[in-house]
């Protein structure tokens, strides 16, 4: 596996906001990408270097085969930036 080269090295905040994006569902490799500059092997790598192995484990089984974290395959309204917001998180006038 290729060691990734990052423009500036990643703080603990920043690898925990990885792990959790990693864990959620609808949160695609792509986005992580973008944020952090990490691909999805990369990714995979980070969270076997600081995941106990039967926590990676189980991550990678969840996240085998889940269309929802890469954009590519998700149904296209996961992908509409017109999406419904939730009455809650609409900023109050």
């Amino acid at each position: 596996m290729k060691a990734v080269v990052l423009a500036q090295p990643l703080t603990d905040a920043d690898i925990s906001r990885i792990v959790e994006m990693a864990w959620e569902d609808r949160t695609p490799f792509e986005a992580i990408q973008a944020q952090f500059g990490l691909n999805e092997s990369a990714v995979i790598a980070l969270m076997r270097s600081h995941m106990k192995a039967s926590s990676f484990r189980m991550w990678r089984t969840r996240m085998k085969g889940r269309v929802t974290k890469h954009a590519a395959l998700r149904p296209a309204e996961m992908n509409s930036s017109n999406r419904q917001q939730a009455k809650h998180r609409i900023p109050q006038r």
